[in-house]
């Protein structure tokens, strides 16, 4: 069993579905922070609604960021040719994704320093700005990787980007941009119900009722768009070999307007993950009109899994493909790191994400409880 699982193609594989994890893990609890935080101007209208709205992620929104560490450090150990080419082609749009994220922590640790109006409301401004942009160009990002990106190799494996910023912002993939705003915004608003009081609460799930369905909409429509082939679409021709080289140059692809939906044809049980992409956002506009706080949180965190397991599920074997030299494309068997490091990363992942999983689950457990104006009034300054 043990050498099954230390295998190469094995590796390949568990290394796949762990960075499907660790995305899922991100936009599954960083994805309510940032939900909050766009909803900041909307949810909560004076300076003591707004300090409760931020003190239900305030404690616990570095933690949540560990993902996103995690997720970046497991594409940069384990798929290499996929972080070149990604975070040089996307240089520009992560560019601004880091600006994004540094208002945040910013915005979070000076925004009650002062109790000057004026400057608080620059800090709010930081703070959905900070939130809002970083949940629009995740969703840009999928969108351009579900078109193809341009690049290519030399024979030497130097990886060649032939792209831009503005080719990034096409319709196609500010559309998919579009069903992650409205997926984490809606993830948001349940958090929101979840844990705040008042006001803050009440405004979250009008709010996120409308998001909820916008988001079941867009992502229905962006199946359609798959279905007519609008998104593009690859697939491999020659024969896979599992276990052979991490070489991209050495296979062939094609560029196919249906092969996205190719491994739901294959299996058809698949279909049930983007059902739930569906239904679980309608289920989560129905448990914010009937005020079920945990269930439409759980609804929600259902939406976010499904709806990104979705994308992972129909590119299948492809990780990364070219639009400009689809045969360049990168996959899970020929883009990964080495047999060794891929163990070698398993065993500190089976060693250490247990760790996180239950601290992660220790520090939620003693922030249980909901948030109130009375609350963040009796911490003080020591309230965000």
């Amino acid at each position: 069993m043990i050498e099954f699982l230390l295998n190469y193609e094995t590796l390949r594989v568990i290394w796949w579905i762990l960075l499907g994890v660790l995305l899922i893990g991100f936009a599954a609890t960083d994805g309510f922070d940032m939900g909050v935080g766009t909803l900041l101007p909307f949810v909560a209208k004076t300076d003591a609604e707004r300090r409760v709205a931020i003190n239900t992620i305030g404690p616990v929104w570095e933690g949540n960021q560990v993902w996103f560490i995690l997720g970046g450090g497991a594409i940069f150990a384990a798929w290499p040719a996929l972080y070149a080419i990604s975070f040089s082609g996307f240089y520009l749009a992560m560019f601004l994704v880091l600006l994004a994220l540094i208002m945040r922590p910013v915005a979070f640790k000076y925004r009650s320093k002062r109790p000057d109006p004026a400057w608080r409301t620059g800090w709010d401004r930081a703070l959905f700005v900070g939130s809002a942009v970083p949940a629009l160009i995740f969703g840009v990002a999928i969108g351009n990787t579900l078109q193809g990106v341009p690049f290519h190799f030399t024979p030497d494996l130097r990886p060649i980007y032939e792209g831009s910023l503005f080719g990034l912002l096409n319709p196609l993939a500010l559309y998919c941009g579009l069903v992650s705003l409205a997926m984490l915004v809606t993830h948001g608003a349940a958090w929101l119900t979840f844990k705040a009081e008042g006001m803050v609460a009440k405004r979250a799930r009008a709010v996120g009722t409308r998001s909820a369905i916008i988001t079941a909409v867009l992502f229905a429509g962006g199946g359609v768009l798959v279905w007519l082939g609008l998104l593009g679409g690859y697939q491999v021709t020659s024969p896979i070999v599992w276990d052979g080289p991490s070489n991209p140059l050495i296979k062939t692809v094609v560029a196919d307007g249906g092969a996205w939906l190719a491994n739901f044809h294959a299996h058809p049980m698949l279909w049930i993950v983007p059902a739930l992409g569906v239904a679980a956002p309608l289920l989560a506009a129905a448990g914010f009109r009937a005020r079920l706080e945990g269930w439409t949180f759980i609804a929600s965190n259902l939406g976010v899994v499904t709806i990104i397991a979705t994308v992972g599920l129909a590119m299948f074997p492809i990780l990364l493909p070219s639009s400009s030299n689809p045969g360049h494309s990168l996959a899970v068997f020929d883009a990964s790191s080495s047999r060794a490091t891929l163990r070698n990363m398993l065993i500190a992942t089976v060693i250490f994400m247990p760790l996180i999983l239950a601290y992660t689950a220790w520090v939620y457990r003693v922030l249980w409880g909901k948030v109130g104006e009375k609350s963040v009034e009796k911490a003080g300054s020591s309230a965000y």
